[in-house]
């Protein structure tokens, strides 16, 4: 793919409005959501539930990509469709979650690092083949006593830049993820240190590894406080510390930054993303990639049964919806009891 190619990728995902749809939870994560309403992970419930989300109508005005799971990159509609046809259809980019999962960091067990570097070049080459148009790899950073460590920042950052060199000499886009989680009593103001922090060794990592930033997209954390925090920050100081923070560590080549939504709830992540609009002209586009915050109230509605099948994806659409306004500066509290 050429560099214009991944320049007009970048754009699409990161246009106004719209936004990303995390559905590549692993079958360990998806096992949990599925659980949750009484569904067993079997591979049909997992395709299922994928193809009433891929095939909600109206899915492209407020989702632009969806990143899949490799199980889920393979999969067809009931009627024999294949996922990514029917999200190119929808003009939804599919992409593909490309690392194997967090394990345990060597002689510091309390922190983790991602694995799946070996064998990547011939996976990414593949899932080209298959359809995607963009990658993801996502590393998790602690918050704790001592923690997070500076190895565990560097060799998740350099794990990071070695995917997304990788994956633009494949010819698709990377999404680096690093997600300073929201778990403990910490305060706001911790978790912006420690996403400084990361941030700083990131992009060290993605300059030294020669990845181009203005093909790459950031998928980060918002700073916030502590899911155990008695003190909790409100949206606008949300808001203020996550810019600040991203003014200080985020080069300006970086066309955009789509934000997970980590632990916030559905109302919150659409409200922190909201705020986090409404500050004036920050160099880069500001969107969203969230999994759970999209999902959460789709899987109630639906709950593993087919005749819940239109309810549950009006649920996806209004939720796609609210996020698109969000995304813009646009969302009102009173939109979430609107009609769709």
């Amino acid at each position: 793919m050429t560099a214009a190619a991944l320049a007009s990728t970048v754009r699409a995902l990161v246009a106004r409005g719209r936004g990303i749809l995390a559905a590549d939870e692993s079958s360990a994560t998806i096992q949990k959501r599925l659980s949750s309403i009484g569904v067993v992970s079997t591979e049909e419930n997992r395709r299922a539930y994928r193809e009433l989300l891929f095939t909600t109508p109206g899915i492209g005005e407020h989702i632009s990509g969806v990143i899949l799971y490799d199980e889920t990159l393979r999969q067809k509609t009931r009627a024999g469709n294949p996922f990514v046809t029917v999200l190119n259809g929808a003009g939804v980019l599919p992409g593909i979650k490309a690392d194997k999962g967090a394990k345990a960091l060597a002689l510091s067990p309390e922190e983790k690092v991602t694995e799946g570097l070996d064998g990547l070049r011939e996976r990414l080459k593949e899932y080209l083949e298959l359809g995607a148009t963009f990658t993801k790899w996502r590393a998790v950073i602690e918050i704790g006593d001592g923690l997070p460590t500076s190895c565990a920042i560097n060799v998740n950052a350099h794990a990071l830049a070695r995917f997304a060199a990788l994956s633009q000499e494949a010819g698709l886009v990377p999404i680096v993820e690093p997600e300073v989680l929201m778990d403990g009593g910490h305060d706001i103001a911790r978790c912006q240190a420690v996403t400084e922090a990361t941030l700083q060794g990131v992009f060290a990592a993605l300059f030294e590894q020669r990845v181009v930033l203005e093909h790459i997209l950031l998928k980060p954390n918002m700073v916030v406080s502590g899911s155990d925090c008695p003190t909790q920050a409100s949206p606008g100081e949300i808001a203020e510390r996550t810019i600040a923070t991203f003014r200080r560590t985020v080069p300006a080549a970086v066309p955009g930054i789509v934000f997970l939504s980590g632990g916030q709830s559905e109302e919150e992540a659409t409200r922190n993303l909201n705020a986090i609009n409404g500050i004036a002209s920050p160099p880069w586009q500001l969107s969203f990639s969230y999994g759970r915050a999209l999902q959460q109230s789709v899987l109630k509605a639906w709950s593993g049964k087919a005749d819940n099948f239109a309810a549950a994806q009006k649920a996806f659409r209004h939720r796609a919806r609210l996020n698109g306004l969000a995304r813009d500066g646009g969302y009102a509290a009173e939109l979430e009891r609107s009609a769709v």
